[in-house]
């Protein structure tokens, strides 16, 4: 194991997120994984007797900030970040079926959880993750963040959230590639997994097509340890096959 590099996992409590830190922990090439999250670390996101370095904290930009100032120890040593932030559906709003369904108060969340954190996330690490070493970040999108590849309508607030997502992260790319060389940026689409996110959405699912978190994480990792240093930014399905803006 190499002990002077990590990784770090961002919104670290969902399912495929846990999938991603077991994945990490079990790849000799890093030595720590970071996870940060709203809630406490669950007891089986562990490797044997090792466990990830497990953050709490709220997203809001100060407390991302010192989160950021936490990691000082780490600064050159983060060779992947994985950004898993991202909302659906919670006990309070549901994916929009039609016009009369969209509410600005849903919007607002929704924007807030898979656009506005994932980005500032990227503003704040930038010092951070530059180095002479190869780093590849991946933030998890969707399929349905593709303008050309919306052909049934709905789902505002998350269709457009992840289309911003993208937009912001091809941005990032850019200015990413002028400042911070050593750092490639993928937008990730997981397919349907098998978490609580799409759980409401999976009877329509062919049984092939309804991903294990695991299978997921394993994917994104592979694909990550053989993406080139570009300063591009990547759109990819779980299948590393490109998806239209």
């Amino acid at each position: 194991m190499s002990e002077d590099t990590a990784a770090l996992v961002l919104g670290a409590s969902g399912g495929l997120a846990q999938a991603i830190i077991g994945e990490l922990m079990a790849d000799p090439e890093i030595g720590t994984v970071i996870a940060i999250s709203r809630s406490a670390a669950p007891e089986n996101v562990s490797a044997g007797t090792v466990k990830p370095i497990w953050i709490e904290t709220e997203y809001t930009e100060p407390a991302m900030a010192a989160v950021v100032e936490q990691l000082q120890s780490f600064a050159g040593r983060i060779t992947r970040v994985v950004i898993c932030h991202g909302i659906l559906h919670s006990e309070t709003l549901w994916p929009e079926k039609r016009l009369e369904d969209i509410s600005a108060e849903a919007l607002q969340s929704v924007f807030q959880a898979n656009t506005v954190v994932p980005v500032l996330w990227l503003k704040l690490l930038h010092r951070l993750l530059k180095s002479k070493q190869r780093c590849v970040v991946a933030a998890l999108s969707a399929r349905v963040g593709s303008i050309g590849d919306n052909h049934l309508g709905g789902w505002y607030a998350y269709r457009s959230s992840k289309a911003a997502l993208n937009m912001m992260l091809r941005t990032l790319s850019i200015e990413y590639g002028r400042r911070v060389k050593n750092v490639k940026i993928i937008s990730f689409h997981p397919g349907t997994t098998d978490t609580a996110l799409s759980k409401p959405f999976q009877a329509s699912v062919p049984s092939d097509k309804l991903f294990t978190p695991e299978f997921v994480a394993e994917r994104l990792c592979g694909i990550m340890n053989e993406a080139e240093i570009d300063g591009q930014l990547s759109y990819l399905d779980w299948d590393n096959k490109s998806i239209p803006w």
